[in-house]
C-alpha cells in the first residue's frame, strides 16, 4: 500500500494545553509523527511524497474568510501585541450568525471552538501540508491505486468549514473525498476514531453525495458532547446520508466489531465508489 507524507507537517508545535485550570503539554506533537511512520515502516508501505495541488481543494470545502485567518492570524496579532510564539483564543463566539469582526481577537474566537488549536508562525505550513497529503491520496486513488494511507498531521476531523477544535484545523478527509466526489465518484467517509467527528458531520450534514459515517465514544459521555447522537441523520438533501453508531465507554470487542459491520453494510447500500 503507498504511504504519503510530508515532513513540513512537523512545524506545528503546539506548547501547552489548558485543562481543568491547568496548563499542561499539548498531546499534538510532532512526535507523534513518528509513531505513525514506523507503523508504516513495519507494514511494508511504500513512503510516497506528498505533491502540491494548491488552494482550490482546499477552498473547496472551507471559507476564505477562514483559510485567510489561519494563513495570517500570527502575524496580524503578533504586529498588535508583540512578537508571539502563538496565538490561543482566550474566549469563543457563542452565536456565528452574529456579525463578523475583523478585529484579531474576534477572530480567534469566531473560528476557535476552543483552545486546543494554537497558531505559530510555522503552524499554516504544517496545515497546508496536511491537506495537501490528503488530497495527494484521493488523487492516488483516482490514478488506479485501490488503497492509500495519507498520513495527515494536524488531524481534521473537527475542523468545520471556518472552525478550528479539537486539534483540527482543515478537515482533511472531508476535502480527499470533495476530490472524489468532483471526479465523479461517491465517496464515503467511515469515521472510527474514538471521538465523534463534528466537523465531518457539519460539512456533509445537508449532502446527499458524500456519505458520513462515524463510530464513536456516545457524546453524552465524551468530547464533541454536542454532536454526534444516533438521531442525527442529516438534513435537506442530506437526510439519511449521516449514521452515528455511538458506543457506550468500555464496550467490548464482539460489539465494537458488530457495530462496525453495520457501518460496513450502510457504506455497500450507498454504493460508495
Amino acid at each position: 500500500m503507498k504511504a504519503i507524507f510530508d515532513d513540513r507537517q512537523r512545524r506545528h508545535d503546539p506548547q501547552f494545553r489548558l485543562l481543568d485550570g491547568k496548563i499542561i503539554e499539548n498531546p499534538d506533537r510532532p512526535a507523534r509523527v513518528d509513531v505513525l511512520l514506523d507503523g508504516v515502516a513495519r507494514a511494508g508501505c511504500a513512503l510516497t511524497p506528498t505533491q502540491d495541488h494548491g488552494i482550490a481543494p482546499i477552498s473547496a470545502l472551507h471559507t476564505p474568510r477562514y483559510i485567510d485567518f489561519l494563513r495570517t492570524i500570527h502575524a496580524r496579532r503578533s504586529a498588535l501585541v508583540g512578537d508571539l510564539p502563538e496565538v490561543v483564543p482566550s474566549r469563543t463566539c457563542p452565536d456565528r450568525s452574529m456579525n463578523y469582526s475583523y478585529d484579531t481577537e474576534a477572530l480567534m474566537a469566531f473560528h476557535n471552538a476552543d483552545t486546543s488549536c494554537p497558531i505559530s508562525a510555522q503552524s499554516w505550513e504544517a496545515i497546508y501540508w496536511s491537506a495537501q497529503t490528503a488530497v495527494t491520496g484521493a488523487k492516488a486513488l483516482l490514478s488506479g491505486d485501490k488503497t492509500a494511507y495519507a498520513l495527515c498531521r494536524p488531524s481534521g476531523h473537527h475542523a468545520y468549514a471556518e472552525v478550528a477544535g479539537g486539534f483540527c484545523f482543515l478537515n482533511n478527509s472531508g476535502i480527499a473525498a470533495e476530490q472524489l466526489r468532483q471526479a465523479g465518484h461517491r465517496p464515503a467517509i467511515l469515521d472510527i476514531d474514538v471521538h465523534h467527528g463534528n466537523g465531518t458531520q457539519a460539512i456533509f450534514y445537508d449532502r446527499d453525495d458524500v456519505l458520513t459515517v462515524s463510530l464513536h465514544v456516545d457524546p453524552a459521555q465524551f468530547y464533541p458532547f454536542f454532536a454526534g447522537a444516533a438521531c442525527e441523520t442529516g438534513q435537506g438533501r442530506g437526510a439519511g446520508f449521516n449514521l452515528n453508531l455511538p458506543l457506550a465507554r468500555g464496550q467490548g470487542d464482539a460489539d465494537y466489531l458488530a457495530t462496525l459491520d453495520r457501518a460496513l453494510a450502510h457504506i455497500d447500500a450507498f454504493g460508495a465508489s
